[in-house]
């Protein structure tokens, strides 16, 4: 069943969705990110937002798309099988309401996110997980490739090799934090070709910390939530607690779309 949205939002022309793996607000604090730190001072964001348990990709990603749990879903590793969950994700919704929707990746195990037929467009660059090769680079031309010529109501930025880099160096090593300030640079190449129209939203699936994740530490389970747009104060400190359940809700909300009475997250208020 879907419920249809309020509009206490206005509608956005646009939303993008950035999300680069294994960011931990701390270290978004430590490194030099240019563009994320406007985004901050143009916008909303919390350092204190909550991901779920077990703090891996695909669980988590899997539930900020579809607004569950990973007991709702099914995935408790990276490991793909087909969803428990019968009711639509994030993207499904946004082309049942005729809108379209993109996304750009570099980690295959992403492609599953929506039904055949949802998606405008799926680009995926593979990462081959090593410094030499700049796979966050790269996606980051094809998405500015396609938004120069096609229009897009939503779209999805994923970058993977900050993830890489925690794994490879560890959490909080230098190779790491210059992986965020890779992706940084990313964004700022992606948000040339936006308009001032489009919501932006930068977020992160979990953190880590030594040189792994998936347990229920705080280093692993707070992530940041920032946004900016039209209708978003300046540098403003969101409050109210913060879960990555709640994305796909604030996007479904800014769009005017309706969204499945299965999700458990709320629209966020600004």
């Amino acid at each position: 069943m879907l419920h249809k949205r309020g509009s206490a939002m206005r509608c956005a022309k646009s939303v993008v969705l950035f999300l680069i793996d294994s960011l931990r607000p701390d270290a978004l604090q430590q490194a030099a990110a240019l563009n994320i730190n406007r985004l901050i001072s143009s916008g909303a964001y919390t350092f204190t937002g909550q991901t779920v348990i077990p703090s891996k990709t695909l669980p988590c990603i899997t539930s900020l798309f579809f607004s569950v749990k990973p007991v709702g879903h099914g995935f408790m590793t990276n490991t793909w099988h087909p969803l428990k969950c019968r009711h639509p994700g994030l993207f499904d919704c946004v082309s049942q309401a005729g809108l379209h929707s993109a996304a750009f990746y570099n980690w295959e195990n992403l492609r599953d996110l929506s039904s055949p037929g949802s998606l405008k467009a799926s680009l995926f660059l593979k990462d081959d997980k090593t410094p030499e090769n700049d796979s966050d680079r790269g996606l980051a031309a094809l998405a500015v490739d396609y938004f120069t010529k096609h229009r897009v109501d939503f779209a999805f930025i994923y970058f993977h090799q900050t993830d890489a880099a925690g794994h490879r160096a560890g959490w909080m090593s230098e190779p790491y934090l210059k992986a965020i300030v890779n992706a940084d640079r990313c964004i700022g190449t992606v948000m040339k070709v936006l308009s001032e129209e489009t919501v932006l939203i930068l977020t992160s699936d979990h953190g880590g910390r030594g040189h792994t994740h998936g347990t229920d530490s705080p280093e692993e389970t707070t992530i940041p939530f920032i946004i900016r747009g039209p209708e978003i104060p300046r540098g403003h400190r969101i409050k109210q607690p913060f879960k990555i359940t709640d994305i796909a809700p604030t996007i479904a909300s800014f769009l005017g779309i309706e969204v499945p009475a299965e999700w458990i997250g709320k629209a966020m208020t600004f």
